[in-house]
């Protein structure tokens, strides 16, 4: 479980550095690069518990950050509130992906837990904080793209 939280850590930089980078409010950039800083806390999180697992990461994490850029610049290029409604319905998804994890992880691995538990707090306030700055909410159509590639992330990574 770990291992597909670091790769979506991953994918996560990869969205809010490509928002970043054509993002055309001084306030949603500042907004950017918060939440960017968050999701790297989360990925030193996922990393130092993977090591005390003595897990690996997915080989797949360049692919992950180089998809998950490419989506974060093609939203921000469209417009700032398409951006926002893309990082909105992300962590949406990405929140309740957490929680499944929160149920199935074991009740005595208190370290996971706790990780676990504080990104999904996170998760939701950076799609309440997008919600607030205006986030368009996307089609339901793209919204399922999104989860069914998700999924193949997660299988993926929990492989490889």
């Amino acid at each position: 479980m770990m291992r597909v939280n670091l790769a979506g850590e991953v994918a996560a930089q990869g969205l809010y550095r490509g928002q970043l980078l054509l993002a055309r409010d001084a306030d949603l950039s500042a907004y950017l690069k918060q939440a960017a800083h968050e999701e790297m806390d989360h990925y030193a999180w996922c990393l130092a518990r993977l090591k005390a697992l003595d897990a690996k990461v997915s080989m797949f994490n360049p692919f992950w950050y180089i998809g998950a850029f490419s989506i974060g610049l093609l939203a921000a290029a469209i417009s700032d509130n398409i951006s926002l409604g893309f990082l909105m319905a992300t962590e949406e998804q990405v929140a309740k992906h957490l929680a499944s994890h929160l149920r199935d992880l074991p009740i005595d691995d208190v370290p996971s837990r706790a990780i676990v538990a504080k990104m999904y707090e996170d998760e939701l306030l950076h799609a309440d904080e997008a919600a607030w700055k205006g986030a368009i909410r996307l089609p339901f159509i793209i919204q399922q793209l999104m989860h069914i590639t998700a999924q193949v992330m997660i299988k993926v990574s929990r492989l490889i």
